[in-house]
């Protein structure tokens, strides 16, 4: 039992009176988390890995310390992805006995897992710690399985769910110490300094460590070495993926051809694969966060289903570091944002086409439609406007608001508000 012990002494220094390595606060997040925390409710934070979710730990912790008084050695802070752990017969059970047993007997403690994904049966260990009361726990990890899986079931209506994206363009402007100013006419004063921090965010992305790097070309090994251990920890090794080789040309592939419909068939034919795995490989990445499929908009099952998919991944700087890459992507990379920022406000968007294109479409709670173009220009093509009047007259009485983001153009037209994109990513 030494070696847990040591590994845990490591893992909180604040049991011994050392700060809490706290980082750069992300109090959208953060805010959400302490209000969870009063419920006494599990509180599950899932998301892409090096997101940023073992900071927000942290964070959670010094504000546990600080500001509601918690007794520093109540806070078990465990890592399940150290090597100390990996070789445990019975990781929950032997981390939990030395922790009681050598620092804290107290009965109320502050349980916090971090890449919990990978122990074994982990969800009955949750569920057997939270129905002995007196415990709050906080647990983490790089999967969507953790809140759509056995979770789910075994813990219906006791737990609140967290998804950690990497930074938005706000948070960005923050970690680059930029303030965006309240005021609108500070703010437009401000313009071309923001459009700036834009262009940089296309191409960089929002991973934390990456965004604090100033060497592009560190910038890209630290994207890298991200892109491998995802595909390989949280892809890999978690299914027992076989075909590897198959399955790495293929999320190159999809990277390379984000904002783009894909059809399976052809798929098939590049990658060799059958259409059974094909659909699981393409899962995998899903529920790893790194690529979405977007389906065809339409109130037809059967006509959805029918309709090709496009794709997007969970960061530009991602896809930059690890596909083929042109001058002239900055198009795809401006539609890409918008699509993570959609997700990240809890929308489920589709794309539409008829004779034009929609880039997506956002079903609202009064089951009204809003329809989105984004046209990375400030002269967009026609087609951009013809794509919008038509899924109007598509879907008559249902359409709340046209909406064409662009790169600096802003005006309204038949019905067409035209957006900068950087305005409306700090409107949001």
């Amino acid at each position: 039992m030494p070696g847990i012990l040591e590994a845990l002494i490591r893992l909180n220094p604040w049991w011994y009176g050392e700060s809490v390595p706290a980082g750069i606060s992300r109090d959208g997040y953060l805010s959400k988390i302490q209000r969870y925390a009063t419920t006494g409710e599990i509180i599950v934070i899932a998301g892409v890995r090096r997101a940023g979710k073992t900071t927000l730990l942290y964070q959670t912790i010094d504000h546990f310390i600080r500001h509601e008084r918690v007794p520093a050695k109540r806070i078990l802070f465990v890592n399940f992805d150290e090597p100390d752990f990996s070789a445990l017969d019975d990781p929950f059970g032997e981390i939990m006995s030395v922790y009681r047993a050598e620092i804290c007997g107290e009965d109320e403690v502050y349980l916090i897992f971090d890449e919990i994904q990978g122990i074994p049966r982990w969800e009955r260990h949750i569920k057997a710690l939270y129905d002995r009361g007196n415990v709050k726990m906080i647990i983490s990890g790089s999967s969507s399985s953790l809140i759509e899986g056995n979770l789910a079931t075994l813990l219906a209506g006791r737990y609140f769910a967290v998804t950690v994206y990497p930074l938005d363009f706000t948070e960005y402007l923050l970690f680059h110490r930029f303030t965006v100013p309240v005021d609108h006419l500070a703010l437009a004063a401000q313009k071309f300094k923001v459009m700036n921090h834009l262009a940089g965010y296309l191409r960089t992305g929002g991973f934390p460590r990456v965004v604090l790097q100033k060497d592009q070309n560190m910038r890209t090994e630290y994207l890298r070495s991200y892109y491998d251990s995802i595909v390989y920890r949280d892809i890999i090794l978690t299914n027992s993926v076989r075909h590897v080789r198959a399955l790495k040309d293929l999320l190159v592939y999809l990277f390379s051809n984000i904002t783009h419909p894909y059809s399976y068939l052809k798929l098939q034919q590049q990658s060799g694969l059958d259409f059974a795995t094909l659909k699981e490989y393409i899962s995998y990445a899903g529920a790893a966060g790194i690529l979405f499929e977007v389906p065809f908009f339409s109130y037809s099952l059967k006509t959805q289903s029918r309709n090709n998919k496009k794709i997007y991944g969970i960061d530009n700087g991602l896809r930059n570091a690890v596909s083929f890459t042109f001058s002239q992507d900055a198009g795809l990379l401006a539609e890409n944002l918008v699509f993570i920022r959609l997700l990240k406000q809890g929308a489920n968007p589709y794309y539409w086409s008829g004779k034009h294109e929609v880039d997506f479409v956002i079903k609202n709670v009064d089951d009204t439609l809003d329809a989105i173009n984004v046209s990375y220009t400030d002269t967009p093509d026609e087609r951009e406007y013809a794509g919008l009047k038509e899924f109007f007259t598509e879907y008559p009485g249902k359409v709340r608001s046209l909406l064409l983001i662009t790169r600096d153009l802003e005006r309204e037209t038949e019905g067409i508000c035209c957006i900068p994109l950087w305005k409306w990513l700090l409107m949001h």
